[in-house]
């Protein structure tokens, strides 16, 4: 009634337009889907510049619309405000490294065992954390996403927030149309993450691999293809052969914590760094007295950082450079934290 009342007095008025009668009666879903529809041409254009063929453009564009639900949830997540309170790890510990998600490791670990063994020899990444990464990303593959990957990617870039990180991982996503990969495979998160280890498309055409010599790397239902990419991502994010990515701790009470400060500002997720205490060597941190809550240390002079999730008191972890490489694929202390523990309750 009042988008009517301000139609009408414009029109007696003799001051509205034909353009602006257009904006005021057309809905504003409609206005969004002209406004993606015209933006279409410029992706097009870009898509081309890139080397997409002509071929795969034809097919996929006329096919596309605004979706509006993904714009929504991104603009539903969190702003990462300086302000936002840390919540207690442990509760998320509870959710993510549960009995089931244990269970369904150890049956995953043995299940593909050749496999892993195989992919550890190769690139030096324990078998337990490319299982533990499946796990976490997907429950091993039982829920991998049903958003179509480009309709997602199309519409986030169009939302324009982000507009060069989805219009680049749009076109990526094009140019896995020109592999081969069908326009039905490309199915996963909201956001744009596909297949059994969530991979954005850029990440899939860099360091997706083939494990399973078909001449393909399909990691939406091949479990080789899946660890094999897995595999290779933590050997191009940096992984140690021998070291492992961390180790569960107790601080001695009365501890110094002014003594081990990190003085440095991560430019890269720095509420995520902040967290983290300076580098020591595992000797310096027994000489402080830290004591591990069961497990063998890792070697004197490999370098780690403390972590409290839950503050003094309560158990502390000591992270090697490897647990920077878990962060690599996901730059959250919990999630991190997940996925080693996980690796570690899989691997008993």
């Amino acid at each position: 009634m009042w988008a009517k009342s301000i139609l009408s007095s414009a029109l007696r008025r003799g001051a509205l337009t034909i353009a602006a009668m257009t904006a005021v009666t057309t809905p504003a879903c409609a206005q969004d889907e002209a406004g993606f529809q015209a933006y279409l041409g410029q992706l097009r254009t870009q898509a081309l510049a890139a080397g997409v063929t002509a071929r795969t453009v034809d097919s996929v564009f006329p096919t596309l619309t605004l979706n509006e639900r993904v714009i929504a949830l991104d603009r539903a997540q969190p702003g990462g405000g300086t302000s936002s309170a840390i919540p207690a790890f442990a509760p998320y510990r509870a959710q993510h490294v549960d009995a089931a998600r244990i269970g369904r490791g150890r049956e995953t670990y043995r299940a593909q065992r050749g496999r892993l063994q195989r992919i550890e020899r190769e690139t030096g990444v324990p078998e337990s954390i490319m299982v533990a990464i499946w796990g976490h990303e997907t429950n091993y593959g039982s829920y991998t996403g049903n958003f179509d990957i480009l309709r997602s990617l199309a519409s986030l870039a169009y939302e324009g927030r982000r507009r060069s990180l989805f219009a680049g991982e749009f076109i990526a996503g094009l140019k896995i149309v020109d592999r081969g990969i069908s326009r039905e495979q490309l199915k996963g998160s909201w956001a744009g993450a596909m297949g059994n280890p969530q991979f954005l498309p850029s990440i899939y055409l860099r360091l997706a691999r083939d494990g399973d010599g078909d001449g393909r790397a399909d990691i939406w239902n091949s479990p080789a293809d899946t660890l094999a990419s897995i595999g290779n991502y933590f050997t191009n994010a940096g992984w140690r052969s021998g070291q492992p990515w961390g180790v569960a701790v107790s601080v001695p009470q009365g501890f110094d914590r002014s003594q081990v400060r990190n003085r440095l500002v991560s430019p890269r997720c720095p509420r995520v760094f902040e967290r983290h205490s300076g580098w020591r060597t595992i000797a310096e941190w027994r000489g402080l007295g830290v004591m591990t809550q069961g497990a063998s240390w890792p070697a004197d002079h490999v370098m780690a950082t403390l972590l409290e999730p839950d503050g003094p008191g309560a158990t502390a972890y000591l992270l090697t450079s490897n647990y920077r490489v878990i962060l690599d694929y996901n730059c959250s202390n919990f999630y991190a934290l997940s996925v080693g523990l996980l690796a570690d309750a899989v691997e008993r």
